[in-house]
């Protein structure tokens, strides 16, 4: 056989070398050649006299230079690792498979330490044993092929998988999994193990002042000066971009506090040498002790992940422990049973709409109906909006709400054309894309309901961002819809910013109109924003008018429309049609 290497030299020698052939030209290679290629080498082993006859090139494959050295199963097991949990050896002649006249398959990686070679070699061996009229193996023939490369790729992600490239310590998920070891350990011996968070909280302003290149040096050097206070038996991992994970066995709440002093000293006031020079990080903990405050993992992380927030809110560099609390675990319960409440009545359709009436504050005729949230529970309750939205606001569940009341409103708008309607919405979805392309599809879709539609903001909303607000504002106008801001008074917008924002209605908070017939200070403050909304040419309706007398002091001071107890309260019902069912009900 020509030298592999011989040809190749020849080849590149000449005249033709830089074309490589066509398909129609290129020569049939024979599937020997095809394995020494493809870094494979086929061999045979005659298990009785201990033969191995290899492929030519199998030296090659296997980094070895003497062939003798592999003529023989007894020399070829001489080669392998020591270390190695299985190898041809046990596949073929330690296997419990019975040869049904095709033989048996194996596959086994297994490691060799050839002292011609270094690093050490990872082979993959696939082949396939017979058996004697015995039953026993008496012939093995199989492929094995060098697979360092993807041994190095499957180790680098088994690594990556439990630690973190950057500092070398534990990841999130492995931290996890020591922490559930230590915290079995502590209930099993009845002891207690304690789990610290730490996070630096400068790292923004120290990236925003040297750049964000700084950001893995310091964040390398937090881990070592922690792990520089580590005990023996204690455990430190990074919990995410700037918080790190230390696991404290055997520890009580006293030496948790003692622990994280240990830990505070450590970064504190310390010189932290980076690329671009010296900077100074400041960390703060958040702490926690198991089984007593925490029964789980779960909780063990969220319960110090609290403490952190508590520290970093009363003082950055600082220490808490976390604490029970009972009115916390009750408002977390009741944001639990909210959620539930809202997202099983959004999937339910029992979001449903109530219909405050605004009357003319002369002649007392309705001149629309404010559309309210409600919810029907399974059992036929109501549950009020200002029960649900402020949770719904906080829990992030308000801009679903908004638009399920816009596609009933606008529904409600096509089915009843006398029907003119206000909607309230929340800071939230005047930001929302996806609620202003709802609401442009639902208009286009729905004819003649634009024009009849008002679309109330708060003013505290209005005033957060006075210019995105403006532009919502004019959009929503150009659709042909009109704009209330609502509870105004409640803000203090001033004129000037009254007069920017281009709305159409003003509603005046009815805090200032509740007691407006026994307080000279409300009415003073209430006439005002009347004659305000007149000298920008503004439609004014006072809400939350109680009596009579109210009524007739906002007409006289000319205010348009008038809501609350005295135009009636809100229905399920549909008002404007007259007809009330007998099972109608207020909301």
């Amino acid at each position: 056989m020509t030298n592999s290497g011989q040809s190749a030299e020849k080849d590149q020698d000449g005249p033709a070398s830089s074309v490589p052939p066509s398909r129609e030209t290129a020569p049939n290679l024979p599937y020997g050649e095809i394995m020494r290629m493809a870094g494979e080498a086929a061999y045979e082993w005659h298990i009785e006299s201990d033969t191995l006859t290899w492929a030519p090139h199998a030296a090659a494959v296997l980094g070895i230079r003497n062939p003798s050295l592999i003529a023989s199963g007894r020399s070829y097991a001489a080669l392998l690792d020591p270390g190695n949990a299985r190898t041809r050896f046990d596949a073929v002649l330690r296997s419990q498979a019975h040869d049904e006249g095709y033989g048996v398959s194996y596959q086994v990686e297994y490691c060799l330490r050839s002292a011609q070679r270094s690093p050490r070699t990872w082979i993959e061996d696939t082949g396939r044993w017979f058996a004697g009229s015995d039953g026993k193996p008496v012939r093995a023939c199989g492929v094995i092929r060098c697979i360092n490369t993807r041994r190095a790729r499957e180790q680098k992600l088994a690594y990556l998988s439990r630690f973190d490239a950057l500092t070398g310590e534990s990841n999130r998920w492995h931290l996890a999994e020591l922490m559930q070891s230590a915290l079995d350990e502590s209930v099993f011996a009845q002891s207690s193990c304690g789990f610290l968070l730490v996070a630096v909280d400068n790292l923004r302003s120290i990236s925003d002042a040297f750049g964000y290149e700084i950001t893995d040096a310091v964040i390398r050097e937090v881990a070592k000066r922690l792990r520089s206070k580590m005990r023996t038996n204690d455990e430190l991992g990074r919990f995410s971009g700037n918080k790190f994970g230390i696991i404290l066995k055997n520890c009580t709440p006293e030496d948790l506090a003692v622990a994280a002093e240990r830990f505070l000293s450590a970064v504190r006031g310390e010189i932290l040498v980076t690329p671009v020079g010296p900077v100074v990080a400041m960390v703060t903990i958040g702490g926690v002790t198991a089984p007593r405050h925490a029964g789980s993992v779960t909780e063990i992380l969220s319960r110090a992940l609290e403490a952190l927030d508590r520290a970093q809110q009363k003082r950055p560099g600082s220490f808490a422990v976390y604490r029970p609390n009972r009115e916390r675990d009750a408002i977390r319960r009741e944001n639990i049973r909210a959620t539930d409440q809202i997202v099983g009545a959004l999937n339910d359709r029992r979001i449903v709409l109530a219909y405050e009436p605004v009357i003319e504050a002369e002649s007392r005729k309705p001149a629309f109906y404010e559309c309210l949230m409600r919810i029907q529970l399974p059992d036929g309750g109501i549950v009020p909006a200002q029960s649900v939205i402020p949770i719904a606001e906080r829990l992030g569940l308000v801009s679903l709400i908004d638009h399920r009341v816009l596609e009933l409103v606008i529904e409600q708008l096509s089915l009843s054309p006398q029907l003119i309607a206000s909607v309230n919405i929340s800071p939230a979805s005047t930001a929302d894309s996806d609620w202003w392309a709802r609401l442009v599809s639902l208009l286009r879709a729905h004819g003649g309901a634009a024009e009849r539609l008002i679309v109330e903001i708060t003013e505290m909303s209005a005033i957060h961002n006075l210019d995105d607000t403006r532009g919502f504002v004019a959009r929503v106008k150009d659709l042909g819809c009109r704009v209330a801001i609502d509870d105004f008074g409640a803000g203090y917008t001033s004129f000037r910013n009254l007069r920017k924002l281009g709305v159409d209605i003003m509603k005046i908070d009815g805090e200032f109109v509740r007691d407006l017939s026994r307080s000279e200070d409300d009415r003073a403050f209430v006439r005002t924003m009347v004659e305000l909304g007149q000298r920008l040419g503004l439609k004014v309706v006072a809400e939350w008018v109680q009596d009579e007398c109210s009524a007739q002091m906002l007409a006289r001071w000319g205010c348009h429309y008038l809501q609350g107890e005295l135009s009636g309260r809100a229905a399920l019902h549909h008002p404007w049609s007259g007809a009330v069912p007998a099972q109608a009900r207020l909301a």
